[in-house]
């Protein structure tokens, strides 16, 4: 499904739209609409920056567990601009984690989901992950003081001394607890990994 917002497409993903039949089938609906709603969040604090600094991105695509946002201004930015889009995602979501935090201690039950969602994508985003932003975050303060080639391979050298340790302990804990959600994790990291490619600023 596509559609255009000023001179930026827009396309949902029938994958997306899928999952979210699936969700309803397996009575939950709510979690991955709150899911769905602090990813919102994450990729609209990218794009409220990106328009803050004067640059529209050219294609959005909705993805089943993220946005895909097209720049095709990141080398014309500098370095302090592309550090507060990437940072602003998660930021987002610490916002919106601490008023709906604070109404889930005064007695407001509804509000702790949707706090929780934020507060985990927020967190899972600054993973120091190259396809993350953790990992586009690290490669920008690493290239003040080493060359980009150098900077990457230090960001992918990080990204496999995470993942991999990340994976194992997700697999063992898949074989003794039946708790595959790690092991969930590491596979999606993978995959994004391979989708998305050495995508540094």
């Amino acid at each position: 499904m596509r559609f255009r917002i000023s001179k930026t497409e827009v396309e949902l993903s029938y994958t997306l739209l899928c999952l979210a039949a699936i969700s309803v089938i397996l009575g939950v609906f709510r979690g991955f609409l709150w899911c769905a709603a602090a990813i919102a969040v994450h990729e609209g604090g990218h794009l409220l920056m990106m328009l803050k600094c004067g640059c529209f991105p050219k294609r959005i695509k909705v993805l089943p567990f993220s946005i895909a946002i097209t720049d095709m201004h990141r080398q014309e930015r500098s370095a302090r601009e592309n550090l507060l889009i990437i940072f602003f995602g998660p930021f987002a979501n610490f916002i919106c984690f601490l008023p709906s935090f604070l109404l889930y201690l005064i007695g407001a039950e509804g509000a702790l989901p949707f706090a929780a969602a934020n507060c985990s994508v927020g967190l899972f985003n600054l993973l120091p992950v190259m396809s993350l932003d953790g990992g586009q975050l690290a490669y920008l303060m690493l290239c003040k003081r080493l060359s980009a080639d150098r900077a990457e391979r230090a960001v992918d050298a990080l990204t496999f001394v995470f993942i991999f340790p990340l994976a194992a302990l997700g697999f063992w804990l898949t074989l003794r607890a039946r708790n595959v959600s790690l092991l969930f994790v590491s596979v999606y990291l993978v995959l994004s990994l391979i989708f998305k490619g050495n995508r540094y600023y």
